[in-house]
Protein backbone atom coordinates (compact mmCIF):
# COMPACT_ATOMS: atom_id res chain seq x y z
CA UNK A 1 0.00 0.00 0.00
CA UNK A 2 1.18 3.37 -0.80
CA UNK A 3 2.24 5.59 2.25
CA UNK A 4 0.21 8.82 2.97
CA UNK A 5 2.00 11.51 2.71
CA UNK A 6 1.69 14.66 3.99
CA UNK A 7 3.34 18.47 3.63
CA UNK A 8 5.00 20.11 6.99
CA UNK A 9 5.68 23.44 6.99
CA UNK A 10 7.87 25.39 9.34
CA UNK A 11 6.02 28.42 10.99
CA UNK A 12 6.56 31.42 10.93
CA UNK A 13 6.81 32.86 8.10
CA UNK A 14 3.20 31.91 7.27
CA UNK A 15 2.76 30.40 3.79
CA UNK A 16 1.76 33.60 1.66
CA UNK A 17 -0.94 33.96 -1.14
CA UNK A 18 0.10 34.33 -4.49
CA UNK A 19 -3.45 33.40 -6.50
CA UNK A 20 -5.82 31.15 -7.31
CA UNK A 21 -8.78 30.17 -10.15
CA UNK A 22 -10.80 27.92 -11.46
CA UNK A 23 -10.43 25.57 -14.37
CA UNK A 24 -13.19 23.66 -17.18
CA UNK A 25 -11.51 20.92 -19.03
CA UNK A 26 -13.38 19.64 -21.79
CA UNK A 27 -13.10 15.77 -22.81
CA UNK A 28 -9.24 15.56 -24.07
CA UNK A 29 -7.85 18.34 -22.15
CA UNK A 30 -5.15 17.51 -19.43
CA UNK A 31 -3.03 19.36 -16.73
CA UNK A 32 0.07 21.34 -18.47
CA UNK A 33 3.31 19.38 -17.78
CA UNK A 34 5.72 21.42 -15.32
CA UNK A 35 8.70 21.72 -13.43
CA UNK A 36 10.43 23.43 -10.68
CA UNK A 37 7.53 25.89 -10.13
CA UNK A 38 8.66 27.57 -7.64
CA UNK A 39 5.58 26.99 -5.57
CA UNK A 40 3.25 25.23 -4.18
CA UNK A 41 -0.32 24.73 -6.26
CA UNK A 42 -3.01 23.14 -4.77
CA UNK A 43 -5.95 21.44 -6.61
CA UNK A 44 -9.34 21.01 -5.30
CA UNK A 45 -11.69 19.09 -7.64
CA UNK A 46 -15.55 19.72 -7.98
CA UNK A 47 -16.48 17.98 -10.86
CA UNK A 48 -15.12 14.88 -13.38
CA UNK A 49 -11.73 13.46 -12.94
CA UNK A 50 -8.53 14.88 -13.36
CA UNK A 51 -5.35 12.43 -13.89
CA UNK A 52 -1.78 13.89 -12.71
CA UNK A 53 1.48 12.87 -11.38
CA UNK A 54 4.46 14.54 -9.80
CA UNK A 55 7.44 12.44 -9.85
CA UNK A 56 6.85 8.75 -9.30
CA UNK A 57 3.30 9.41 -7.73
CA UNK A 58 0.38 9.31 -10.11
CA UNK A 59 -3.58 9.82 -8.72
CA UNK A 60 -7.16 10.67 -10.26
CA UNK A 61 -8.90 13.21 -8.39
CA UNK A 62 -12.71 13.06 -8.16
CA UNK A 63 -15.05 15.26 -6.85
CA UNK A 64 -14.03 16.81 -3.05
CA UNK A 65 -10.49 15.57 -3.62
CA UNK A 66 -7.37 17.71 -3.34
CA UNK A 67 -3.76 17.35 -4.12
CA UNK A 68 -0.82 20.02 -3.08
CA UNK A 69 2.15 19.45 -5.77
CA UNK A 70 5.45 20.76 -4.60
CA UNK A 71 7.20 23.64 -5.88
CA UNK A 72 10.54 21.52 -6.52
CA UNK A 73 8.87 18.75 -8.23
CA UNK A 74 7.71 17.50 -11.86
CA UNK A 75 4.14 17.81 -12.51
CA UNK A 76 2.60 15.81 -15.90
CA UNK A 77 -0.97 14.60 -16.86
CA UNK A 78 -1.42 10.58 -16.98
CA UNK A 79 -3.95 10.65 -19.33
CA UNK A 80 -6.38 13.27 -21.39
CA UNK A 81 -9.72 13.96 -19.31
CA UNK A 82 -12.72 11.98 -20.03
CA UNK A 83 -15.63 13.97 -19.37
CA UNK A 84 -16.39 17.47 -18.42
CA UNK A 85 -13.80 18.31 -15.64
CA UNK A 86 -13.83 21.18 -13.35
CA UNK A 87 -11.65 22.04 -10.09
CA UNK A 88 -10.20 25.15 -8.34
CA UNK A 89 -6.71 26.30 -8.12
CA UNK A 90 -3.92 27.78 -5.71
CA UNK A 91 -0.78 28.87 -5.53
CA UNK A 92 1.09 29.98 -2.62
CA UNK A 93 4.41 29.81 -1.28
CA UNK A 94 6.34 29.10 2.16
CA UNK A 95 9.50 31.05 3.23
CA UNK A 96 10.08 28.55 5.78
CA UNK A 97 11.27 25.17 5.74
CA UNK A 98 8.80 22.25 4.49
CA UNK A 99 8.70 18.83 4.15
CA UNK A 100 6.79 15.37 2.53
CA UNK A 101 6.65 12.98 5.32
CA UNK A 102 4.51 10.07 5.87
CA UNK A 103 1.74 10.99 8.57
CA UNK A 104 3.36 9.05 11.41
CA UNK A 105 6.14 11.45 11.54
CA UNK A 106 6.20 14.44 13.98
CA UNK A 107 8.37 16.19 15.61
CA UNK A 108 8.31 18.45 18.56
CA UNK A 109 10.62 21.36 19.76
CA UNK A 110 13.11 21.48 16.96
CA UNK A 111 15.81 23.58 19.54
CA UNK A 112 18.66 25.67 17.76
CA UNK A 113 20.78 28.56 18.90
CA UNK A 114 18.05 31.07 17.68
CA UNK A 115 16.32 33.14 20.14
CA UNK A 116 13.03 31.80 19.67
CA UNK A 117 12.68 28.02 18.27
CA UNK A 118 9.37 28.32 16.62
CA UNK A 119 7.77 24.72 17.98
CA UNK A 120 4.35 24.48 15.32
CA UNK A 121 4.66 22.58 12.26
CA UNK A 122 1.61 23.07 10.14
CA UNK A 123 0.71 19.84 8.72
CA UNK A 124 -1.10 19.29 5.55
CA UNK A 125 -2.29 16.27 3.93
CA UNK A 126 -0.65 16.11 0.13
CA UNK A 127 -4.37 13.77 -1.12
CA UNK A 128 -6.62 13.43 0.76
CA UNK A 129 -10.74 14.12 0.12
CA UNK A 130 -11.86 17.06 2.04
CA UNK A 131 -14.41 16.44 4.46
CA UNK A 132 -15.81 20.06 4.53
CA UNK A 133 -15.57 20.13 0.59
CA UNK A 134 -18.57 22.76 0.72
CA UNK A 135 -16.90 24.93 3.13
CA UNK A 136 -13.80 24.64 0.89
CA UNK A 137 -15.43 25.80 -2.25
CA UNK A 138 -17.10 29.13 -0.88
CA UNK A 139 -13.50 29.74 0.29
CA UNK A 140 -12.32 29.61 -3.62
CA UNK A 141 -15.39 31.24 -4.64
CA UNK A 142 -14.64 34.44 -2.43
CA UNK A 143 -11.03 34.59 -3.27
CA UNK A 144 -11.82 34.51 -7.12
CA UNK A 145 -14.23 37.67 -6.33
CA UNK A 146 -11.54 39.83 -4.11
CA UNK A 147 -9.32 38.97 -7.23
CA UNK A 148 -11.47 41.28 -9.39
CA UNK A 149 -10.94 44.50 -7.15
CA UNK A 150 -8.58 46.97 -6.17
CA UNK A 151 -5.30 44.91 -4.77
CA UNK A 152 -5.46 47.71 -1.70
CA UNK A 153 -9.19 46.51 -0.41
CA UNK A 154 -8.45 42.97 -1.41
CA UNK A 155 -5.18 41.85 0.12
CA UNK A 156 -5.87 41.36 3.43
CA UNK A 157 -9.52 39.63 2.69
CA UNK A 158 -7.66 37.24 0.36
CA UNK A 159 -4.53 36.29 3.25
CA UNK A 160 -7.43 35.71 5.70
CA UNK A 161 -9.34 33.49 3.77
CA UNK A 162 -6.00 31.56 2.66
CA UNK A 163 -4.93 31.29 6.34
CA UNK A 164 -8.83 29.82 6.87
CA UNK A 165 -8.03 27.46 4.30
CA UNK A 166 -4.73 26.02 5.61
CA UNK A 167 -6.52 25.41 9.11
CA UNK A 168 -9.39 23.55 7.20
CA UNK A 169 -6.44 21.30 5.63
CA UNK A 170 -4.58 20.78 8.97
CA UNK A 171 -8.38 19.41 10.75
CA UNK A 172 -8.51 17.08 7.75
CA UNK A 173 -4.63 16.22 9.04
CA UNK A 174 -5.52 15.64 12.25
CA UNK A 175 -8.48 13.41 11.85
CA UNK A 176 -6.31 10.87 10.66
CA UNK A 177 -5.50 10.46 14.80
CA UNK A 178 -8.89 9.00 16.43
CA UNK A 179 -10.67 12.11 18.78
CA UNK A 180 -9.54 10.10 21.45
CA UNK A 181 -6.15 9.76 20.96
CA UNK A 182 -5.57 13.31 19.88
CA UNK A 183 -7.43 14.76 22.53
CA UNK A 184 -5.44 13.10 25.41
CA UNK A 185 -2.22 13.70 23.90
CA UNK A 186 -3.45 17.39 23.70
CA UNK A 187 -4.39 17.41 27.14
CA UNK A 188 -1.03 15.64 28.43
CA UNK A 189 0.51 18.88 26.08
CA UNK A 190 -1.16 21.35 28.29
CA UNK A 191 -0.72 19.51 31.40
CA UNK A 192 3.26 19.67 31.14
CA UNK A 193 2.92 23.26 30.02
CA UNK A 194 0.57 24.03 33.43
CA UNK A 195 3.15 22.09 35.49
CA UNK A 196 6.94 22.40 33.83
CA UNK A 197 8.17 23.56 36.51
CA UNK A 198 7.57 20.77 38.98
CA UNK A 199 9.25 17.42 39.35
CA UNK A 200 7.05 15.71 36.35
CA UNK A 201 7.36 11.41 35.88
CA UNK A 202 5.24 8.97 34.04
CA UNK A 203 3.81 7.92 37.11
CA UNK A 204 2.49 11.30 38.19
CA UNK A 205 1.62 11.99 34.46
CA UNK A 206 -0.65 9.01 34.71
CA UNK A 207 -1.88 9.04 38.41
CA UNK A 208 -3.02 12.67 37.15
CA UNK A 209 -4.60 11.97 33.63
CA UNK A 210 -6.31 8.68 34.62
CA UNK A 211 -4.70 6.89 32.05
CA UNK A 212 -1.89 3.54 32.15
CA UNK A 213 1.34 5.59 31.68
CA UNK A 214 2.29 3.36 28.22
CA UNK A 215 -0.97 4.67 26.73
CA UNK A 216 -0.49 8.09 27.20
CA UNK A 217 3.13 7.78 25.91
CA UNK A 218 1.57 6.22 22.63
CA UNK A 219 -0.79 8.75 22.23
CA UNK A 220 2.07 11.36 22.49
CA UNK A 221 4.46 9.62 20.27
CA UNK A 222 1.44 9.26 17.25
CA UNK A 223 0.49 13.14 17.45
CA UNK A 224 3.53 14.83 18.44
CA UNK A 225 6.39 12.24 17.62
CA UNK A 226 7.85 12.21 21.13
CA UNK A 227 7.54 11.01 24.52
CA UNK A 228 5.32 13.29 27.16
CA UNK A 229 9.45 13.71 29.04
CA UNK A 230 10.87 14.39 25.63
CA UNK A 231 8.26 17.05 25.18
CA UNK A 232 8.52 18.25 28.43
CA UNK A 233 12.24 19.04 28.19
CA UNK A 234 11.93 20.78 25.00
CA UNK A 235 9.11 23.08 26.39
CA UNK A 236 11.76 23.28 29.86
CA UNK A 237 14.64 24.50 27.03
CA UNK A 238 12.30 27.05 24.68
CA UNK A 239 11.46 28.75 28.46
CA UNK A 240 15.34 28.79 29.41
CA UNK A 241 15.80 30.60 26.15
CA UNK A 242 13.67 32.67 27.02
CA UNK A 243 15.16 34.14 30.73
CA UNK A 244 18.08 33.82 29.20
CA UNK A 245 17.42 36.79 26.59
CA UNK A 246 15.42 38.70 28.64
CA UNK A 247 17.26 38.42 32.43
CA UNK A 248 20.28 38.66 34.02
CA UNK A 249 19.50 35.91 36.28
CA UNK A 250 22.51 32.82 37.03
CA UNK A 251 22.13 29.71 35.45
CA UNK A 252 21.17 28.44 38.70
CA UNK A 253 18.05 30.17 39.28
CA UNK A 254 17.19 29.87 36.03
CA UNK A 255 17.56 25.88 36.21
CA UNK A 256 15.80 25.33 39.21
CA UNK A 257 12.78 28.05 37.81
CA UNK A 258 12.57 25.80 34.92
CA UNK A 259 11.96 22.40 36.62
CA UNK A 260 15.99 21.21 36.90
CA UNK A 261 17.24 20.32 40.96
CA UNK A 262 20.60 19.74 39.26
CA UNK A 263 22.28 22.69 37.51
CA UNK A 264 24.90 20.73 35.54
CA UNK A 265 22.51 18.67 34.13
CA UNK A 266 20.51 21.67 32.85
CA UNK A 267 23.39 22.83 31.32
CA UNK A 268 24.17 19.67 29.54
CA UNK A 269 20.74 19.45 28.37
CA UNK A 270 20.66 22.58 27.01
CA UNK A 271 23.84 21.92 24.97
CA UNK A 272 22.89 19.40 23.41
CA UNK A 273 19.31 20.48 22.41
CA UNK A 274 20.87 23.82 21.09
CA UNK A 275 24.32 23.17 20.10
CA UNK A 276 25.85 26.12 22.71
CA UNK A 277 26.15 26.08 26.61
CA UNK A 278 23.63 28.61 28.03
CA UNK A 279 26.12 31.45 28.50
CA UNK A 280 27.01 30.81 25.10
CA UNK A 281 23.63 31.30 24.09
CA UNK A 282 23.09 34.21 26.33
CA UNK A 283 26.79 36.44 25.36
CA UNK A 284 24.89 35.75 21.21
CA UNK A 285 22.45 38.66 22.50
CA UNK A 286 23.94 40.55 24.93
CA UNK A 287 26.30 43.19 23.99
Amino acid sequence: MTAKLRYALELPPLPYYLGSGKAVYTPGDQHPNRSHLGMFDLLLLVKGSLHIGENDRTWTLREGQLLLLSPDGYHYATKPCEEETIFYWLHFECRGGWSLEELEAAAAFPSSGQPFTNTYKLCVPQFALIGQSAAAYRIFDQLLEHSLGHRSSSFWQEQTLFTELLRMLEQEDNAQHSPTVRHLAETTEAYLKQHFQEHITNEALADSLHFHVNYIVRCMKEVYGCTPLEYLLGYRIEQAKLLLINTSWPISQISEHIGFSYAPYFTSCFQKKVGVSPLRFRKQFWH
